[in-house]
């Protein structure tokens, strides 16, 4: 039977799961002001979002756009000091043309810390009390976008967790929702076997190329996406961590291929192609997991699941994340910031299938509103940096589409 439960309407047609109002630094020299607005609030559904460079990036506007109006985000107030390069204009533009409330606050004409700090928590008192009546709509499976990363890896990630989060995709594809998995700086060796996967000879194309550019990518930096953390853990080389993290995506038919900020246009799965394109400029691709759940946010990712092994304690701003536990001894060390124990698999409590039941079942409480343990304890970590994409191309994406 269908679960039915209830999300927030958005004017373009989109349903939230959360109805937040978020606070953006538009430069660094904002990032002060605007975290003091949004610590006013306490525990209120009030988020702090922001893009520290000074200089434009098409990437960063274009990923600015898309969190301020994610379907969890119900009114935005942007944060300006005054002499960045960032176009303000054109985000407040983008943001009231989607139907949400906007505000932006220059603190170089508003004088001051201050007296900016009062006038953005005055206007975030207004939009919450405005927001508060966003109509509510009946929501399905059908309806949600799922990202999926793995951080802090170690031996037991590819065995238990990383395998379990693989189980719920598949469910969740199966009911129609899209399904968003990415790293592929992490997939180098099984672009092969992904190939073998895609709906379209011209889609399993791009995805050896997404593979084949990070692997140029780190030859040229001369390193790659593995951590002495990971070897500590008990990988041995990138190929292993690599099997490990492709597991997760499960055993669906790859629907397309995306980059950051790209929403998938139906229900299916999706590779993220998280490297720059381009030559080598920006450094690591992503230079914390929290970037790379940025990105799946800006996709429209409802919520992300976090596979560890290691440990991880961070959450998100703008949409939850569930962690998922690969490793037993892990779990009882943290298991107040755990949502699942995949680490059952290994001490043979339970299956993998039952562990993949539950990671499904997470998603749907979250979806009805249960908070997640990153957002019971407050966590609302961001991160948005340097980036440059060219556009997908009509192979990417599903011929439906």
């Amino acid at each position: 039977m269908t679960q039915v439960f209830q999300g927030y309407a958005r004017k373009d047609g989109r349903k939230g799961i959360r109805n937040v109002v978020v606070v953006a630094y538009l430069v660094e020299c904002a990032h002060f002001v605007s975290r003091k607005i949004a610590q006013g609030f306490g525990e209120d559904e009030v988020h702090l979002i922001g893009f520290p460079g000074c200089f434009p990036n098409d990437y960063a506007q274009s990923m600015m756009e898309k969190l301020c109006t994610h379907q969890n985000v119900g009114a935005v107030l942007l944060v300006s000091l005054g002499c960045e390069s960032f176009n303000r204009a054109q985000l407040e533009r983008v943001i009231a043309d989607s139907g949400r409330p906007v505000k932006t606050l220059v603190i170089q004409k508003s004088g001051g810390t201050a007296s900016t700090v009062s006038a953005g928590r005055d206007w975030v008192t207004q939009a919450q009390a405005e927001i508060a009546d966003v109509p509510r709509v009946d929501m399905t499976v059908s309806d949600l976008v799922v990202g999926t990363i793995c951080g802090g890896s170690d031996g037991t990630s590819g065995i238990s967790g990383n395998p379990a989060a693989g189980k719920a995709f598949d469910m969740l594809v199966a009911e129609g929702a899209a399904c968003i998995f990415e790293e592929t700086g992490e997939l180098i060796g099984c672009e092969e076997i992904m190939a073998e996967r895609a709906a379209t000879p011209e889609l399993a194309e791009e995805l050896r190329q997404s593979v084949a550019k990070a692997e140029a990518y780190y030859d040229t930096l001369g390193f790659g996406s593995f951590a002495s953390g990971n070897a500590t853990g008990g990988l041995t080389t990138i190929e292993e961590k690599s099997l490990g993290a492709y597991v997760k995506s499960g055993s669906s038919p790859i629907s397309g291929l995306i980059k950051p900020g790209d929403v998938p246009p139906t229900g299916g799965l999706y590779l993220m192609d998280v490297v720059p394109d381009g030559d080598v400029r920006f450094g690591f691709p992503n230079i914390a997991d929290n970037a790379e759940i940025t990105e799946m946010i800006a996709s429209g990712a409802h919520v992300t699941l976090f596979v560890t092994g290691r440990g991880s304690v961070v959450g998100s701003a703008l949409a939850p994340v569930i962690k998922i536990c690969a490793n037993p001894d892990t779990y009882r060390a943290l298991e107040g910031d755990m949502d699942v124990n995949a680490g059952a698999i290994i001490e043979g409590e339970k299956s993998l299938e039952q562990v993949g039941q539950e990671i499904y079942d997470r998603i749907v409480d979250t979806a009805q509103g249960s908070k997640t343990k990153s957002e019971a304890l407050g966590h609302q970590e961001f991160i948005l940096t340097y980036k440059s994409f060219e556009p997908i191309g009509p192979s990417c994406l599903p011929a439906s589409a």
